[in-house]
């Protein structure tokens, strides 16, 4: 690492279980986000200044003036452009040092979403409907890589990590095995529930913090557990999660 490298991560160095071999970790890691709306912003900038060295965001979406209560990588100068280009260059300016990937495109299963995932070492889902979940958590079990899952609505939000199964854990369940595919799950927008704005940016933050922790690596992940979030109090629910041996997305493996 250079010297403005040393001084720009100087207080993730300063940390006894990081160090610069962390940070050195972190500087050549390649993440894939999924969405770029209120959760992808706020993954997107805090791992953009924690120096990850290339960030792939995927959305198709555009910047909408109804965004920008809590998209806070957004701006109003850029309503009307795609939110993948909006926050590239929100990140780039915040730390020009990292390569921003911007895709244009909506993540369901297919080709492309199967190269992105392939590509990454950790894969986080900030996606806001159902069925880019499950195609998000199905490319993530074929690839074998790390997904870690945010959901934010009204005033509840969720965060989960995946690991990849392995003769260690062999009971890590995906995605798939807590909300199974077939589940009738009412995909409700904020448009017509809305969300408070600081939510996001919480459950956002928490993507991030376990994202630096699996590459790092330290601490323990969120896995094998379900961090439910209610605002109104502030109050935390955790769930324990078990595999489904019957699930039809991880259950063959």
């Amino acid at each position: 690492m250079n010297d403005d490298q040393l001084l720009r991560y100087s207080r993730h160095i300063l940390l006894p279980e990081l160090g610069v071999e962390a940070q050195t970790r972190w500087c050549a890691a390649h993440v894939l986000i999924i969405g770029a709306g209120g959760l992808g912003c706020a993954v997107g900038l805090y791992l953009g200044a924690a120096g990850i060295g290339i960030l792939t965001v995927m959305d198709d979406d555009n910047v909408d003036l109804t965004n920008l209560q809590r998209q806070i990588a957004h701006t109003t100068a850029r309503v009307g452009e795609p939110k993948v280009a909006s926050l590239a260059l929100a990140i780039e300016a915040l730390n020009p040092e990292v390569v921003v990937q911007a895709v244009a495109e909506r993540a369901h299963a297919g080709a492309s979403l199967d190269d992105r995932v392939a590509q990454a070492d950790v894969v986080v889902d900030c996606s806001d409907n159902f069925g880019t979940r499950q195609a998000v958590n199905a490319a993530c079990v074929l690839h074998r890589k790390p997904l870690v899952s945010g959901a934010a609505v009204g005033w509840d939000g969720q965060l989960s990590v995946h690991l990849p199964r392995s003769s260690e854990q062999p009971d890590v369940p995906c995605y798939a095995c807590i909300f199974p595919p077939g589940t009738d799950v009412p995909d409700t927008p904020c448009a017509t529930l809305g969300v408070l704005a600081p939510l996001v940016g919480i459950i956002g933050s928490m993507q991030a913090a376990e994202v630096l922790k699996l590459l790092a690596p330290t601490g323990a992940p969120v896995c094998k557990r379900l961090l439910m979030l209610d605002a109104r109090r502030m109050g935390w629910t955790s769930l324990n999660t078990q595999r489904d041996p019957g699930c039809t997305v991880c259950g063959g493996q």
